[in-house]
This record gives structure tokens, sequence and C-alpha cells, in this order.
């Protein structure tokens, strides 16, 4: 039906390989006043609650991720994955430091690393490429939209043409590159989702992270959500709007996540979307029930 991060995985590593969510200490340039102090309208911690707390070292910080989730990885083939906020907003020395104790490690096969695709200097790309001949590397961009009005909305602080520019010089660093967007922000209509996911599949890059909205408790968008201004997507209207993407989405790239789970100490809406593993049994059945195929609306 579609090509999934398992079908990678086992593509390249011979079995399946966990993630392990690991804190770099890094902030964003949408909160340490650079382009401002509030971050993206959505963002309570940075896309990092299932994060290990950056006390210790990388290593030590592997370690304790590897423990949570060992008994369910007989393989002990892991992904080192600097999640919280924007991993390549630092000094140099610090990025080297922080991925090459990370892919040093024995058990960690690859390294993958969330950012912006402002916050990727040329310094940066290089060592990238260069760490990308030890071990393969992953960028994982958040571009949520190709909409300007709802960019400028949710804050994201970068035009489309800078995603464009960091998608080329990564692949032409030779960088296997993952694109996050969002389904379900305010305001945009399911066409202009579809258009959003066609512009990722026609971008070059290797993967894709759809990801349903949530509103989060402490956030500006709770805010506008409290107050009536949008609401959040059913889960048959979820379901709907994700198979037509999937649709769209070039049979080469790898499809990486198809929602996602908020954390559900903040989770103001969708309630439904607590409960995982309904949501993904409900995806599956969907799928097989309708015949989705990957890329065959293009």
């Amino acid at each position: 039906m579609y090509r999934s991060l398992n079908d990678e995985m086992r593509e390249k590593f011979g079995e399946k390989v966990y993630k392990l969510a690991l804190e770099g200490g890094f902030s964003c340039p949408n909160r340490d006043g650079k382009l401002g102090t509030k971050g993206c309208i959505f963002c309570l911690g940075g896309s990092g609650d299932f994060a290990e707390k950056p006390s210790g070292s990388v290593f030590e910080q592997i370690e304790k991720a590897k423990a949570r989730i060992s008994k369910k990885n007989p393989s002990g083939k892991y992904i080192a994955y600097f999640q919280s906020y924007t991993n390549t907003y630092g000094p140099i020395e610090k990025l080297e430091k922080l991925f090459s104790e990370a892919i040093s490690h024995p058990d960690i096969v690859a390294l993958s690393i969330g950012t912006r695709p402002d916050c990727l200097p040329e310094e940066t790309v290089e060592l990238l490429a260069k760490l990308n001949k030890i071990k393969p590397v992953w960028v994982e961009l958040g571009l949520q939209t190709i909409h300007q009005k709802t960019a400028e909305y949710i804050r994201r602080g970068y035009e489309l043409p800078v995603f464009d520019s960091a998608v080329e010089r990564l692949k032409k660093a030779g960088i296997y590159v993952i694109v996050h967007m969002i389904i379900g922000l305010p305001g945009e209509t399911p066409e202009m989702i579809f258009e959003t996911a066609e512009y990722i599949g026609k971008s070059g890059a290797d993967g894709i992270k759809l990801q349903l909205l949530h509103v989060l408790s402490g956030t500006d968008l709770e805010k506008d959500y409290l107050a009536g201004k949008f609401s959040t997507l059913e889960l048959d209207e979820y379901i709907e709007i994700l198979e037509e993407c999937v649709r769209r989405i070039p049979k080469t790239m790898t499809i990486h996540r198809l929602t996602g789970d908020g954390n559900k100490k903040f989770l103001v809406a969708p309630l439904w979307s607590a409960d995982k593993k309904r949501v993904l049994n409900a995806i599956n059945f969907a799928f097989e029930k309708d015949k989705i195929e990957q890329g065959e609306g293009l």
C-alpha cells in the first residue's frame, strides 16, 4: 500500500530499528529573540516531549533511552534522534561534539537531526556530510505547510524558498532528508493540504512525516481554539484527508509517520488522538478497505 519506515529499515539494516529521542540542549531562533520569543503557535516544548533529559553525556542519554525500550528491541540497533527544538542552531564545535559522540556508540546505526531549514549554514552542511561518511545522517525539516498565510499564522519564521534551498543543499551533500507537514492547520482546506503533500513529494526529499494537528495546553494555539476560532479534525475526517495525501506522494518517498500523539498531560484536542493504537488500527483498516496505493493519484 505504501512505503513505510519499517520497510526502509529492513532494507537498510535487515530488521526493525528503533529511534532514541535525545536532547542536545539547543534553543530555537523563534524563542531566543533572533526571530521571536514565543515559538511556533502550536509548540509547547520544541517537539521533544518524549526525549531524554539533557543530563550527562550523549552516551548516558543513549543508555537510559535504550533501557526503556530494550525489551521491544531484541536486535539492539538504534537511531540517535536529536528531536527537541532546533538541533543545528548552535556553534559548529558543539554540533560536532554531540553528533560525533552519538554515532560513535556501537548500537547506533544512524543519526537523525530535527531542525529548521533556515538553520543550516554551509559549515553545518559540510559537517553533516562528513559524519554521513561514518554512519547515515538524516535531517528532518519542519515545513508544516507551503501556504504563506498559514506559515505566518503559525509563526514559522521563514519563507518557502528557504526550504527549497535547504533540501537542494542537503541532497547535494548526500544527506537523507525527511520533511514534516501538519494536517489540520487552522484555515487550510483539504485541497491546500494536498498541495503541501504534492510539493513535498516533488521537493527531492527522501521521506515525509504526516502529523495531525494537536492543541496543547499552554500554547497560543490553545487560546485560539478555546476562543472558537477553529476546530480540530475528527478521526474519519483525518483519515479521509490522509488517504488522499498518500495517493499524491510518490512511491519512491518513504512515509515515516501517518499520524502522531501529543503528550497526554497537555492534550486539549483532538482527544481521540490520545488512543494511538486505536487510531493506527483505524487508519490501517481504512487503507485496506479503500485499497489505498501510494502515488496512485499523481
